[in-house]
């Protein structure tokens, strides 16, 4: 029972960290949910794809990638990890179109 209780602790934290912004908790699977982890894959090539650590914020639910960085979910977090990882490059080109 004790080693479960870590499991436990971590599983019912990410519910708050959900529950506390339901915009965002509204784009996640319950696997999602349940892990802790968002995974988005690229819109270009199925192949490409990105997971990340969902962690409570400041303001809201955020991401921590491999590196280290940092980013708020923006409403989004499957969106926003997608456009900042898999497919960064072609959203600067797409954006610079405008």
């Amino acid at each position: 029972m004790i080693r479960m209780l870590p499991k436990v602790f971590a599983v019912s934290s990410i519910v708050a960290i959900l529950s506390s912004d339901p915009g965002a908790a509204d784009f996640l699977t319950s696997k999602e949910k349940a892990t802790g982890k968002v995974t988005a894959c690229s819109w270009q090539n199925e192949d490409r794809c990105y997971t990340a650590k969902i962690e409570k914020g400041r303001f809201g639910p955020q991401m921590r990638l491999n590196g280290g960085t940092v980013l708020d979910c923006a409403g989004d977090c499957r969106d926003t990890l997608r456009r900042a990882t898999v497919d960064f490059w072609d959203d600067q080109r797409e954006r610079s179109r405008d």
